[in-house]
């Protein structure tokens, strides 16, 4: 039976760029994904095809679109002074608690945020993600509207979290309408990914 810490590690790892050592690790990480349905769907499309087929895919639904970015801090604060705050904060509790980024990567890296839930615990590790689990949802939601795999990583992580408030739906479909802070380009009229917030949250 995977674990907590497990689970979140193993969504750390899936949600990086799927170079050669992560796609040569196959049999591990299915090994480690056994007993989880979504993450073995994952995986089956993942391993399946080549390695410059899902790379492409990856940049396509993560770097060339800003509705599926990894970056955590964007959903809610934009490009605004208050997300540099918040990159500071998210530093300053990795720091606390022995974790050092290399890489030049920004803390709100989704994976990264992942994998100090793995290492931290349930209490201060996870914090991060609900903090941030308005931009989760939103995420999730644009990788359900364009179909990609990705989708199914991020439907078991939310699952993990804690249910959704009224409050927090309220919230989220605001976001979702509005964008991030200074945000100009909108959602366009069939406000697309609204509805796929409705039908990803219960």
């Amino acid at each position: 039976m995977i674990t907590r810490s497990e689970l979140f590690q193993l969504a750390s790892l899936l949600l990086t760029y799927p170079d050669r050592e992560l796609l040569d690790a196959g049999d591990e990480l299915r090994a480690a994904a056994a007993g989880v349905e979504e993450y073995e769907r994952f995986l089956d499309w993942l391993l399946t095809g080549t390695a410059v087929e899902a790379q492409r895919h990856y940049v396509e639904t993560f770097d060339l679109r800003r509705r599926s970015g990894l970056y955590l801090t964007y959903y809610l604060h934009g490009d605004t002074r208050k997300r540099g705050m918040a990159l500071l904060m998210l530093k300053q509790r990795y720091r606390a608690h022995g974790l050092q980024l290399t890489g030049g990567e920004l803390p709100d890296l989704l994976p990264i945020v992942l994998e100090f839930a793995a290492v931290a615990g349930p209490g201060d590790g996870e914090a991060p993600l609900r903090q941030h689990r308005q931009g989760i949802e939103l995420l999730r939601a644009a990788l359900h509207e364009v179909r990609t795999p990705y989708a199914l990583i991020l439907d078991v992580v939310c699952a993990a979290l804690p249910q959704l408030t009224d409050d927090d739906l309220t919230a989220l479909t605001a976001l979702a309408v509005d964008g991030p802070p200074e945000e100009t380009v909108g959602l366009g009229p069939d406000m697309s990914l609204v509805e796929e917030v409705s039908r990803c949250t219960p």
